[in-house]
């Protein structure tokens, strides 16, 4: 009877894949088996490789290198989400910590940073317009401006920001001969209610010739729409040029400043490509091409100063059409 215990438990231990031990085999070639294998079992933990603390240390370390940088990273490029239908879509860099939106305004000259929610407005209060206004339009904020559910102009009034002392009032243009000239136009801020509400703000006009915005200048301003859309993202700066005796108009009092001329500079950051255009404040006939000029160009008739980043003598119309 033990016998045959001793050959079911043989069986088993052969089913199981493993030898028993010697106190239930009583076999001592067995016995042997089993202290050769507790014994390799016993070597081999000894020999798995320890946790290295100075590695661990290391990794941690370079876990918080890791999230700093990245903070560091966002903090450099901070973004706004803008909701869409099923998704939240990333469109356009926070206006005020985009560095490459940044504009020097010459020494003396007035100046007041606005940070709207899609532009960036240096107005002047003396003069009582922008000396310069910037945004970045990118190619989802044009997919947007032009679906059929984009706000609608119709929809907005020009309005005095209250928060600004300077800023006009929308009835001061009237009979002055001049409209009230978008800086950064209503069509690139058709994406979002609140941009579109301040692109109407009057911090963002200038007195400028009917027949001009109504023309060239609206072309213009459509080629860098449809230009952004191919770019992906288009940094757009926007102004007056100011004679050193400017005409002043104003319903109430004279002293909002009608400028000359006007330009525009174009920055397409993953092209590495710049141009700049200047058209004078009166109608102005004729192709783009011959209203392009450098970026120089423009900080020499302004005494602005655009970021390094920005190539400042291409002047290729070529390249963007």
């Amino acid at each position: 009877m033990k016998q045959l215990a001793k050959i079911w438990i043989l069986v088993a231990a052969m089913v199981m894949g493993g030898a028993l031990p010697p106190q239930v085999m009583g076999d001592s070639v067995v016995a042997m088996q089993w202290s050769a294998q507790a014994k390799t079992k016993k070597k081999s933990k000894k020999n798995k490789p320890k946790k290295n603390k100075k590695n661990k240390k290391n990794t941690v370390s370079s876990k918080k290198s890791g999230k700093k940088s990245r903070q560091a990273a966002a903090k450099a490029s901070p973004l706004v989400s803008i909701p869409t239908i099923g998704k939240t879509t990333t469109v356009v860099p926070q206006q005020d910590m985009n560095a490459l939106l940044g504009v020097k305004i010459p020494k003396g000259v007035s100046n007041q940073v606005l940070n709207y929610k899609a532009i960036r407005v240096n107005f002047n209060p003396s003069l009582r317009i922008p000396n310069c206004v910037a945004y970045e339009l990118t190619a989802t904020m044009v997919d947007m401006a032009d679906a059929p559910g984009h706000e609608k102009r119709k929809d907005f009034k020009y309005n005095r920001d209250s928060k600004v002392k300077a800023c006009p009032d929308h009835w001061e243009y009237r009979g002055s001969g001049y409209t009230r000239g978008h800086m950064a136009p209503a069509m690139d801020m058709r994406w979002d209610r609140t941009a579109m509400a301040q692109c109407f703000y009057m911090t963002n006009m200038c007195p400028q010739d009917t027949k001009l915005n109504n023309d060239n200048w609206r072309v213009l301003e459509e080629k860098i729409h449809r230009w952004a859309k191919r770019d992906k993202r288009i940094l757009v700066f926007t102004g007056p040029i100011v004679g050193k005796s400017p005409k002043m108009i104003g319903n109430d009092k004279q002293n909002i400043a009608v400028p000359e001329a006007f330009f525009k500079v174009l920055y397409a950051p993953e092209q590495r490509r710049a141009i700049a255009f200047i058209y004078n404040n009166e109608p102005c006939p004729g192709n783009i091409s011959k209203y392009a000029v450098t970026v120089q160009e423009v900080e020499r008739r302004t005494g602005l100063t655009f970021s390094s980043a920005i190539p400042k003598r291409q002047c290729n119309i070529a390249d963007w059409q």
